[in-house]
């Protein structure tokens, strides 16, 4: 019995020493927790969270997350639709707070600008942080490997993310030829340091930033294998390709999309092709046989009808003899013909043989007889004809009447049913029309003596920019009955004043800036070539 009592007490001292040293085991001079994976059951399910709320913030602000798994929680309707707004994939119980998801979106604030060129990209790069940070789902992928502690409260400071080959490419692939337009680069140099892989992508994301310097408050381990023997699942989140119908990029960030493809090339001409040069000029064989045969031509229709004419000369002048000189004895003249109004009978019977030797054609002939039927009616109706006439040609000016100036050049240039006329159109439909751009370009005057143009950054040339420019905001016009402004017009990406690209911004398009901001010599500062 004693014995008995002895071995109980000494397995109830075992325990006891045993859960000591698992306390202690699990402490480490850095303040270093390392989270063990004993309860995988428990700690990686369904609907359960791998870190819930924040803990702790860091010396330059960034929060830090809880370590502890929870449950995940249902979010009322107005962080449910917050959500929705950002992370459409996620319904249903979350494992985020609404603190939590504002400090996301603040984050994926800062990397949008760089991605929003193609809404393919921005919308992986959003469903990888919003599955991270809300996922219900969070525990299956996400194991906290390492915790520091913050005034007293645990916080992470290190997370095995494990996700999918799949979606490492197909989010690398969807963003790596997005163009980041204010820089005119790839918006990976920004945001990915220049990643070639999503491997070294993921591993520039996961970095674990210093104080005061932008990227992840805690270590992010990015893995594509889960371990032996674990109750976790990698994430597998269906990534959208940058040539998605429903998320189109444009053909500049997306260069590979089907639709981008230039049409093929004409197939060149085969060697054997009769072609040889005149001069600069290279001419194939059949072009110099079509320019030959219509010489051919012309000079066979030509010479056909110098053939005809000549011929009948010949045929005519034996037997044409000249009215004036069938009077042999001098009693008939072309005043006496005038004055009589009848020629003489040797003249009329001259005449009728000439008219009878003199051949012409059966359509000479009759243009002869309607024109000269024409004339006469012409001329028996002159009221008739002058107003049938104005009649005619008041009918072809109603036209003028739907006459309407185009002002738009791509209406002039451009087809309606062309290609560039549909992509245009289709533009303006989902977008906005697109602004036209009005220059106005100044230059100085060549020296006489010298040749050479004086510079044109000077003191008063920079004021005589203020005055125009003073003078184009003041531009007004009547359209309709009111007045219509430069402002009523113009661009306004930034708020109510006209976008303008002008050399007067250096001085914030206002004269009174000029001396403050150092005058002409700030000018010349930035025009100065280094």
């Amino acid at each position: 019995m004693v014995s008995s009592s002895g071995l109980l007490v000494a397995i109830a001292l075992f325990r006891v020493i045993v859960f000591t040293s698992l306390l202690s085991a699990e402490k480490t001079d850095s303040g270093i927790l390392l989270v063990s994976d004993i309860k995988s059951g428990e700690r990686h399910a369904r609907e359960y969270c791998a870190m819930y709320d924040i803990c702790g913030k860091r010396s330059d602000g960034e929060v830090l997350n809880c370590p502890y798994g929870s449950p995940s929680v249902k979010p009322d309707d107005l962080l449910s639709s917050k959500i929705q707004s950002l992370c459409p994939t996620i319904s249903g119980n979350v494992c985020c707070t609404e603190f939590q998801f504002d400090t996301l979106r603040a984050q994926v604030q800062q990397a949008i600008p760089f991605l929003v060129g193609c809404p393919a990209c921005l919308r992986n790069f959003l469903n990888l942080f919003c599955e991270l940070s809300c996922s219900p789902d969070q525990s299956l992928f996400i194991n906290v490997t390492s915790t520091s502690e913050v005034k007293g409260n645990m916080t992470v400071d290190g997370i095995d993310f494990f996700v999918t080959d799949t979606f490492g490419e197909g989010l690398y692939d969807s963003c790596k030829d997005v163009k980041f337009g204010t820089m005119n680069t790839r918006a990976i140099d920004f945001i990915g340091a220049g990643a070639k892989t999503f491997k070294e992508w993921f591993a520039f994301i996961g970095q674990k930033a210093a104080p005061g310097f932008p990227g992840s408050p805690y270590a992010i381990n990015f893995k594509s294998s889960v371990p032996e023997l674990s109750a976790m699942e990698i994430m597998n989140v269906s990534v959208l390709a940058c040539d998605d119908t429903s998320l189109g990029c444009s053909c500049g960030d997306c260069p590979l999309s089907p639709a981008c493809s230039s049409s093929e090339p004409p197939s060149p001409h085969k060697k054997d092709s009769c072609s040889f040069r005149i001069g600069s000029l290279k001419v194939t064989c059949v072009e110099l046989s079509l320019v030959i045969l219509y010489i051919i031509l012309v000079s066979a229709f030509l010479g056909w009808g110098l053939f005809n004419q000549t011929r009948e000369r010949r045929r005519h002048a034996p037997t044409t003899e000249p009215l004036l000189n069938v009077a042999d004895d001098g009693e008939i003249n072309i005043i006496d013909l005038q004055k009589n109004g009848k020629l003489a009978p040797k003249v009329q019977g001259m005449v009728s043989q000439a008219s009878h030797d003199v051949q012409i054609s059966v359509i000479q002939g009759y243009m002869s007889s309607f024109y000269r039927r024409y004339g006469i009616w012409v001329a028996r109706n002159p009221t008739l004809v002058l107003c049938s006439s104005l009649a005619v040609v008041l009918l072809l000016c109603l036209g003028l009447m739907r006459f309407r100036v185009e002002t738009q050049p791509e209406k002039l240039w451009v087809g309606p049913g062309s290609k560039a006329a549909e992509e245009k159109q289709f533009f303006d439909s989902h977008l906005a029309p697109f602004y036209r751009i009005e220059q106005l370009i100044i230059a100085t005057m060549p020296d006489p003596q010298h040749g050479k143009s004086p510079s044109i950054v000077t003191e008063d040339n920079i004021q005589l920019l203020f005055e125009v420019q003073k003078k184009v905001d003041g531009i007004s016009a009547n359209y309709s009955g009111s007045v219509v402004s430069l402002s009523d017009i113009c661009l306004k990406p930034l708020g109510q004043d006209c976008a303008t690209q002008s050399i007067l911004q250096y001085y914030k398009m206002d004269p009174d800036n000029y001396d403050g901001f150092g005058g002409v010599q700030h000018v010349e500062y930035c025009f100065q070539v280094t």
